[in-house]
């Protein structure tokens, strides 16, 4: 078999030039029992790969399977993968078979290979290596004869640098490694794609088959794809559905095509260190309020200073004036200003202390009233009060 008859059995469209070369290598490989790994981004037809090489190795009689690791919950993956025995776990009434051990003889395609946990990673690694697995629950090593072709759409040098990835398992799994381009880089096989899906949809639905003029040829040709086939085929279907104009023009297309924003929002980015914790975060947050908070009472009390007069800013935001404000103290207008630096405690230990103090005195040393207050239990405000010294 060729490249031209794989694509036509496969129902593969395209004459792109790293297609083709994608396809040739894995015709190449499959008589052998290589290891794959199919790299490209989602929704450029990667679940293809497996089945042109399965169908054209010796294996091809023996069963074939595709896995996809991302969807399968953590919990239940390696129970998935390599079976259980009956009571490993709650659930489990029965033994089962796993993947590796009901495909015996034939091919597994791992997709998303890159969203295996680290655990089931190292068992995947051992099947690789000498063909052993364990069922969960088990102590006996079991032997299996299994193909695997892997395929992801993340960067799996990225997850081996961040630790999500083993690096053994990474050149175990890509001693042959096939990239599928994505559709954005196919040039003219966008609009055979089209012209393929619209063809499908309109015998699908009983309509006319949606046609695009030359200049929307165009804008579909120069249009991103982030969503590569995938995207493209609900696209299609979405006009045969929706237009009523058979021929779709390019001011028609631009219309209908999604806008892809390049300028979402990150919340923190810092170059040492990629993966901050929740805390972290916040604790940036909230420091970065409580520096800009700072800066707007400087910028406030200079404003007062220059003018001459405190008492209007007194009157409208006693607060700022307080005794646990950062702020300079100026004294009266008729005199010369002096400023006097007071800082403001950080001491989470004196605040509460203070608030405890409030809350007595308030209440004129009512402890329950205070504790209701605050709060807290009577139990804990009196462990405060030990604490405090109060």
């Amino acid at each position: 078999m060729n490249s031209q008859q794989a694509k036509q059995r496969f129902g593969i469209i395209g004459n792109c030039p790293k297609l083709a070369r994608a396809i040739d290598v894995a015709l190449q490989v499959a008589p052998t029992d290589i290891s794959i790994l199919v790299v490209g981004e989602s929704g450029t037809g990667k679940e293809n790969i497996p089945k042109i090489i399965h169908q054209n190795s010796k294996r091809k009689h023996n069963p074939y399977i595709a896995v996809n690791c991302g969807a399968i919950p953590e919990g239940t993956i390696d129970s998935e993968l390599f079976g259980h025995e009956k009571g490993s776990f709650t659930g489990a009434y029965d033994s089962r078979k796993g993947y590796f051990e009901a495909v015996d003889g034939g091919t597994i395609f791992l997709d998303e290979v890159g969203e295996l946990p680290i655990a089931s990673q190292a068992r995947l690694l051992r099947v690789l290596e000498n063909g052993e697995f364990i069922k969960v629950g088990s102590s006996k090593a079991q032997q299996t004869d299994v193909r695997i072709i892997a395929a992801t759409n993340v960067n799996i040098l990225e997850a081996v640098k961040n630790g999500t990835f083993r690096e053994d398992l990474y050149y175990r799994l890509n001693t042959i490694s096939i990239t599928l381009p994505p559709l954005r880089k196919r040039g003219d096989d966008i609009y055979l794609l089209f012209r393929k899906f619209a063809a499908d949809f309109a015998e699908q639905y009983s309509t006319p088959p949606i046609r695009l003029t030359d200049d929307a040829v165009e804008v579909l040709k120069n249009y991103n794809w982030p969503g590569n086939i995938r995207q493209l085929r609900n696209f299609v279907a979405q006009l045969t559905v929706i237009e009523q104009e058979r021929m779709i023009t390019a001011n028609k297309l631009q219309e209908q095509l999604p806008i892809r924003l390049n300028n979402t929002p990150m919340l923190f980015e810092d170059k040492n260190k990629a993966d901050l914790s929740e805390r972290e975060i916040l604790y940036k947050v909230l420091f970065d309020m409580k520096r800009d908070l700072t800066e707007l009472k400087k910028i406030t009390f200079d404003l007062i200073q220059k003018e001459g007069n405190t008492e209007i800013m007194q009157r409208v935001n006693p607060i700022i004036f307080n005794d646990t404000t950062d702020r300079s103290i100026f004294v009266n207008q008729n005199t010369e200003t002096q400023p006097i630096a007071a800082e403001e405690s950080l001491s989470l230990f004196e605040q509460e202390k203070r608030l405890i103090e409030k809350s007595l005195l308030k209440h004129k040393g009512k402890r329950k009233d205070a504790a209701a207050e605050l709060g807290i239990s009577e139990r804990t405000l009196y462990r405060k009060l030990k604490e405090f010294g109060l």
